[in-house]
């Protein structure tokens, strides 16, 4: 079971919404279970750094099934895996990326929201993975 196109655009409205209404252009990454793209929105406006670390805030919640942030504290200094971060195409262990699972726990994808403050990506990943839910 994976995300279905029609969930990745509800999660994608949701998500514009949110920045709409904090007034942030972002990058919203959807990637299915194998961390592949489902769905991509850049924008208009949106920092064109931020779009890779989109792309990686979700891959790093598909990957390692956590939110994105929670990798931190694996790879911080004196952690158990210093330099995990670099691996699998490089990590982004900050917040913005969630993970999407069904009702058993099983990984679906993941969302990932980038080019506003880290607490304002969170918050619009939020309301994308709260479509999500809701759909």
């Amino acid at each position: 079971m994976t995300i279905t196109a029609k969930q990745s655009e509800q999660m994608l409205r949701a998500s514009v919404q949110k920045a709409d209404e904090l007034g942030v252009p972002v990058h919203i990454a959807v990637l299915d279970s194998g961390a592949h793209l489902k769905a991509f929105l850049r924008m208009d406006g949106a920092v064109l750094g931020s779009l890779d670390i989109a792309l990686k805030k979700a891959k790093t919640a598909v990957l390692f099934e956590a939110n994105s942030e929670a990798v931190w504290d694996y790879v911080k200094p004196g952690a158990a895996a210093p330099g995990l971060e670099l691996s699998n195409g490089m990590l982004v262990t900050f917040a913005g990326g969630i993970p999407i699972k069904s009702s058993t726990g099983e990984i679906l994808g993941a969302i990932g929201v980038s080019g506003g403050t880290v607490p304002v990506d969170f918050e619009i990943a939020s309301a994308g993975f709260a479509a999500f839910r809701l759909g």
